[in-house]
């Protein structure tokens, strides 16, 4: 049988581990099926206190150049996933992805 201290790593490990999940989240302004496809603009943005301190705006006119914006997404890659885990969230990275559409 293992240590009771190890017992209590384990289990604040596996909690760190749940609460950090990976997540997205994916808005389609025109409907459809979510695009898998390369986007045209990927970028990492900083947040702090698992989420709850910083905020971002992305500016789609510029990404797109007057092209409509077919999806916008917010992600959590496996790099930001083991970053907010090793900080235990203190430090909280997301992914910004936008697709415009095609010229």
């Amino acid at each position: 049988m293992l240590p009771e201290h190890w017992v209590k790593l384990i289990i604040i490990a596996l909690l760190t581990v749940l609460l950090n999940a990976c997540s997205s989240v994916t808005m389609r302004p025109y409907g459809g099926e979510k695009d898998t496809s390369k986007p045209t603009y990927q970028s990492s943005k900083d947040y702090y206190w698992w989420g709850l301190k910083n905020e971002y705006e992305i500016n789609t006119t510029d990404i797109c150049q007057g092209r409509r914006v077919m999806q916008m997404q917010s992600v959590s890659t496996l790099s930001d996933w083991l970053l907010q885990t090793l900080t235990l969230g203190i430090y909280f990275p997301r992914t910004a992805k936008v697709w415009c559409e095609e010229s």
